[in-house]
């Protein structure tokens, strides 16, 4: 998994940028697949390029297209659609099985096209994105967590940047999020040189604050798998503030 960038759009924005930002937010509200030019939105990309519409109002027309429709809401079971929606349109897996619960009933009750405009339209969305910055994956960083399991229901969901999201229909945390508990992070089952079969992480933490030695504004963890829940555990109860969290590759 490569480090995050946040990619914004600016009045400045010169038309590569532009074209950056449209990449990206097909990848992101997609799913990782290839969009072939007959998918491509062109009347939305357009408008974002002469900005008649704000990213955020691009992202919207990506997740209401027939793209997204065809692959996720039709395709999909409902628990996997909305876990997708959280995973693709809030950058983060579902806290709990009320927040699951609630985007089923609405989807059925009001529909597909609402559905998708309670993602776009909430607080979490306009505090985390707001109108001109592509969304991206928060679920490996605290500000997307406000709850431990989180971290581990984040890596069920993002397999890494070789994972197409429409190649999975079967919900990842149904019995997970139903039941409450943490969603195992399993160890991989090839040989990483230097780390046995373990996949290895790295945690980038701010604030930590375990002995005087470590009172430094940035601390580097690196963690196997099997490890990674423990060490979580101990960050946040020193008050250290987790930026990120990456694979080693």
């Amino acid at each position: 998994m490569s480090s995050l960038t946040i990619l914004e759009l600016w009045p400045t924005s010169g038309l590569d940028e532009v074209q950056t930002v449209i990449r990206n937010v097909y990848k992101q509200v997609l799913g990782n697949p290839h969009v072939m030019e007959s998918e491509r939105l062109v009347s939305a990309e357009s408008q974002l390029c002469d900005r008649s519409i704000s990213v955020r109002e691009f992202v919207r027309a990506v997740a209401k297209s027939d793209f997204y429709r065809d692959r996720y809401f039709s395709s999909c079971a409902p628990y996997r659609f909305v876990e997708l929606n959280f995973l693709h349109l809030l950058g983060r897996a579902p806290q709990d099985q009320r927040e699951v619960s609630e985007h089923i009933v609405r989807c059925v009750a009001e529909g597909y096209n609402a559905e998708i405009d309670s993602y776009i339209d909430s607080e979490e969305y306009q505090s985390a994105f707001g109108e001109n910055v592509v969304p991206h994956d928060r679920g490996k960083s605290s500000e997307g967590n406000a709850k431990q399991v989180g971290y581990n229901r984040m890596f069920a969901l993002d397999r890494g940047p070789a994972q197409i999201d429409s190649a999975v229909q079967a919900s990842q945390l149904v019995y997970a999020v139903a039941t409450n508990s943490s969603s195992a992070i399993k160890a991989s089952t090839s040989t990483v040189i230097g780390s046995g079969t373990e996949k290895r992480f790295k945690i980038l933490v701010s604030g930590s604050k375990f002995d005087t030695r470590r009172r430094i504004s940035a601390t580097e963890y690196i963690v196997s798998a099997s490890k990674m829940t423990p060490q979580i555990q101990r960050i946040n109860r020193t008050s250290g503030k987790i930026v990120s969290i990456t694979e080693i590759i």
